[in-house]
């Protein structure tokens, strides 16, 4: 698969474009063909070395995508091949491929193009952690 990837932390010179292994869904993951990945301050963070990922997370840096349900790991029951989804993960997102946990997923509706959804997920995760999780908003 392309990948972008760093060898160094710094300004965006580091960044290069290469060929890795294709990743494989391990139980409960989902492989993503990747359509649009989102840039984040998180993403930045990480590129300069101040934001490390957490342990066992891709290399590849990338923490939000868009693109298609390439295959499915064992015991993925909520998705099929094909479904078009977004996602917030722990990394490997700036690649053609990338690996995600199942829960980590939302589904992409059919009206949305898959470059604009690249950038959901951590907009709407944000939302909710702050509204609906610390400041416990009902309806």
């Amino acid at each position: 698969m392309r990948a972008i990837t760093i060898t160094k932390p710094g300004d965006v010179d580091v960044l290069t474009l290469g060929e890795l292994p294709d990743p494989v869904p391990g139980d409960g993951e989902v492989l993503v063909e990747v359509a649009a990945a989102g840039v984040n301050n998180a993403d930045l963070q990480q590129r300069q070395g101040n934001y490390p990922p957490p342990p066992g997370a891709s290399d590849v840096l990338g923490l939000e995508v868009s693109g298609t349900v390439r295959a499915l790991g064992v015991g993925v029951t909520e998705w099929a091949v094909g479904d078009r989804v977004c996602a917030l993960l722990s990394g490997g997102g700036y690649a053609s491929l990338a690996v995600v946990p199942q829960a980590q997923l939302l589904p992409v509706p059919d009206d949305l193009d898959l470059v604009s959804a690249a950038g959901l997920p951590e907009a709407a995760c944000t939302v909710y952690s702050n509204i609906g999780m610390l400041a416990g908003l009902r309806p």
